[in-house]
């Protein structure tokens, strides 16, 4: 989930191997006045990779590939629940969903960032280019990107998207109207993705919004190898904490193994997650609550 910039991170090819920068691979040039989409095969195949595309603002036409030095990644036993978000989950005082609003979400998180004290991305410009949203718009329909949707009274108040396979999910962008609306839809996330069987969840760059939630910055080396184990046939989970975490793997271990066919089942993991909150007779809000502070 990269902060936007305008070509900040772009370094000349003689500079890749300095530590600590950014690699990139040749931007990609439209050669028609209205680009093509990329191709699904190849955008799924780079992320396969851990390679992923970016553009420099909202109307280029070209995309460039980014190979970080540096990856972050979320723990997904490792989500930091503050006591402050914790009890707004408890209160329900927003509705989450999952899939409902794809297009909006791309929309908002390409859209100029009002100033937010939970919004690493204030003020800089649009990296998803018209052609990068049409082109998860069909990984969408093809059930490869989902997104997970923040509402109060019936408004899209926060959310985030991100592409799924076999039990990764790259996190792409994220984005809030109302405070804590985009740490409360990365919460549901984690608690999706623990139910799905998922065991690698990326965030591309490390921010300081994303670390106060407990993200951690590894190499890149690493990060290919966690991401070839999270392709690899399925071979369990580890027991939960707890209640909630038991079921969570119980869940996970189901889910997973349908996963090392091809695809995270997010929204399955999704629909699990309210399953186990509605059997426990709790509210799915205190439910997540539960199941991740027995794991923060």
């Amino acid at each position: 989930m990269p902060p936007m910039a305008s070509g900040a991170w772009r370094i000349c090819p003689t500079l890749r191997d300095r530590p600590g920068d950014p690699c990139y691979i040749p931007p990609v040039h439209a050669s028609t006045a209205t680009p093509p989409i990329v191709d699904p095969d190849l955008l799924m195949l780079a992320y396969r990779s851990g390679i992923f595309p970016m553009a420099d603002h909202r109307d280029d036409p070209e995309i460039f590939w980014v190979e970080p030095r540096r990856r972050a990644i979320l723990p997904l036993d490792g989500f930091h629940l503050s006591h402050s978000l914790a009890k707004k989950l408890r209160q329900g005082r927003f509705a989450v969903t999952c899939n409902a609003a794809f297009a909006q979400v791309m929309e908002a998180c390409a859209a100029p960032r009002r100033m937010r004290d939970d919004d690493d991305e204030n003020g800089s410009e649009s990296w998803i280019s018209h052609r990068i949203a049409a082109s998860y718009q069909r990984l969408h329909d093809l059930g490869h990107a989902h997104s997970i949707e923040c509402w109060h009274d019936d408004a899209l108040v926060g959310g985030l998207y991100g592409v799924g396979f076999d039990r990764v999910f790259c996190g792409e962008s994220m984005f809030s109207r109302m405070r804590d609306a985009s740490k409360m839809s990365l919460a549901w996330l984690v608690a999706a993705l623990r139910f799905a069987g998922a065991e690698l969840l990326d965030c591309q760059f490390l921010t300081p919004h994303l670390e106060s939630l407990g993200a951690i910055e590894i190499t890149q080396k690493r990060y290919v190898a966690l991401l070839q184990a999270a392709q690899a046939p399925y071979s369990g989970v580890a027991a939960g904490l707890g209640e909630a975490g038991a079921v969570a793997a119980g869940a996970g271990a189901a889910l997973g193994e349908a996963a090392g066919a091809g695809g995270l089942a997010l929204p399955d993991g999704f629909a699990a997650l309210l399953a186990a909150a509605a059997g426990s007779s709790s509210s799915p809000g205190n439910f997540i609550a539960q199941l991740l502070t027995q794991t923060s």
